[in-house]
């Protein structure tokens, strides 16, 4: 009995691995952001509590789909070797089940409790990232973060669809603007871990281009980020609180990016990395208040 129990905790710890709940996190809180910006007042806490959990569930699928294509590729990296999936400590079968599970009951629960429409469009993401990315374009191309980004950004516009049942125009610039941000917020992560990529075969920019190209391209990135956020202000979808926090933050981001460029080092990358993932939640938060204290009123 004590064995069953010790090990419980640690397979569950295996599963709940294969899920990226870091990221499945940052990309529920976006969704979430969506459905509160898609009606003037508090949306309908029923939709959101069910939006959210079936979006996390779908997002949950994905990833853990993403572990079982790429176990062989994780396994050579060291970033990923301890994975279940990389190890062989968890089956195809299992993990095929799992992901089933997961994204069977999150597509439920949205056509039940939430609208057809957030449904299809989480699945369709679903798709873009298990299948065309991580299958089609990730061991293909160096621009596969690039192309590939759209199923990332997709979370606010899922967040909407499931408040409004509609995407209307501010939805796909929320979109437009994680869809700038995940090439130099992946590039810095790729730089730091370029070894890692090069012994995997994976070609990812930093490999297939060189580092000076890399830094430059998240510099100018960087540059079309801040431009890209201002336009929630310039259609009037937010006010002066968000404008300041988008210039601010952007600003640092270029900041970052400058200094990545002229003078490189590890370190650097990892910083410009972590501030990325920081950026992108307040961002968001700071579109969530401007929404609620100056917009709104």
């Amino acid at each position: 009995m004590s064995s069953i129990a010790s090990t419980t905790p640690g397979l569950f710890r295996q599963y709940l691995v294969l899920t990226k709940p870091r990221v499945t996190q940052l990309a529920v809180f976006c969704a979430v952001i969506g459905m509160f910006l898609a009606t003037p007042g508090m949306p309908d806490i029923q939709k959101v509590v069910a939006g959210t959990i079936g979006i996390w569930l779908l997002a949950a699928a994905a990833f853990a789909m993403n572990c079982l294509i790429e176990q062989q590729i994780d396994a050579r990296m060291l970033r990923t070797a301890r994975r279940a999936t990389a190890q062989g400590t968890i089956s195809t079968a299992q993990v095929m089940i799992l992901s089933g599970l997961l994204g069977g009951l999150g597509m439920v629960i949205l056509y039940r409790w939430v609208n057809a429409l957030t449904m299809w469009l989480t699945f369709a993401t679903f798709v873009g990232y298990a299948v065309i990315y991580t299958m089609i374009l990730k061991p293909r191309t160096p621009q596969n973060i690039v192309i590939g980004g759209l199923s990332g950004a997709m979370p606010p516009a899922l967040g909407w669809a499931a408040i409004a049942d509609s995407v209307p125009a501010e939805a796909w610039l929320l979109v437009l603007i994680i869809f700038i941000w995940t090439p130099p917020h992946f590039w810095a992560l790729a730089l730091y871990r370029s070894h890692d990529y090069a012994r995997a075969g994976l070609p990812m920019l930093p490999v297939t281009h060189g580092q000076q190209f890399t830094r430059l391209h998240i510099l100018l990135y960087s540059v079309a980020l801040l431009a890209t956020t201002i336009f929630p202000y310039i259609v009037q979808m937010s006010g002066w609180l968000y404008l300041l926090a988008a210039l601010l933050l952007g600003l640092m981001f270029v900041y970052y990016a400058w200094r990545l460029y002229r003078d490189y080092s590890d370190e650097l990358a990892r910083k410009l990395f972590r501030f990325s993932i920081l950026y992108l939640s307040l961002l968001f938060l700071a579109l969530l208040l401007d929404h609620w204290l100056i917009v709104g009123r």
